[in-house]
């Protein structure tokens, strides 16, 4: 695990378009296991600072989208959206193009510009206000870093890879909202 997040790290300092040379599914599969606890751990850490955010006022965060959502579709439908779709259609959009950029340079910003638009996009998740786009670089921090961590797998793995992380890591915390429910 520490490995793969040390390698994690230098990557997203520095990302190249480089397909990890080897093959075999265990080494896959492993690499992809911890790719998923750091994504969570990710989350986990980040978390604080929204509470924080709510608790001094400056967003309401029952104006989410996802609350939204809660109001007015089944859990099941929710969890399509959230574990099929949206991990299907925004790596197809945000992942899948980083590999046409074939210069060093222009590959590094595709990466990087990718992986912000990613975050930036999860601001319409939030009731748009003056306080939510001051707000905005913390507010889409999960999602922008977790846009790096696809990029990482999308390069090195492949697109199939960085779509089942994000479902992986949408159904992690599909579920644990959903745990809140059933106690």
């Amino acid at each position: 695990m520490k490995e793969t997040f040390y390698e994690l790290i230098a990557y997203l300092k520095n990302p190249v378009l480089e397909k990890d040379a080897n093959q075999n599914a265990s080494y896959r599969f492993q690499k992809f296991l911890h790719l998923l606890t750091i994504c969570i751990v990710t989350g986990a850490l980040l978390s604080p600072l929204f509470v924080l955010i709510e608790e001094l006022g400056w967003v309401n965060m029952d104006d989410h989208a996802m609350e939204e959502l809660l109001k007015t579709h089944s859990k099941w439908f929710i969890a399509g959206i959230a574990v099929i779709l949206a991990p299907l259609l925004e790596e197809i959009f945000f992942r899948a193009p980083i590999t046409l950029f074939q210069s060093k340079k222009s590959f590094k910003i595709a990466f990087y510009v990718f992986a912000i638009l990613f975050g930036l996009v999860h601001l319409t998740n939030f009731n748009i206000t003056t306080n939510v786009l001051l707000l905005a670089p913390i507010l889409v921090a999960p999602q922008t870093i977790l846009g790096g961590y696809l990029g990482f797998i999308r390069v090195r793995f492949g697109l199939a890879w960085s779509i089942l992380l994000h479902a992986c890591y949408n159904a992690f915390f599909v579920l644990l909202s959903f745990a809140g429910d059933l106690m």
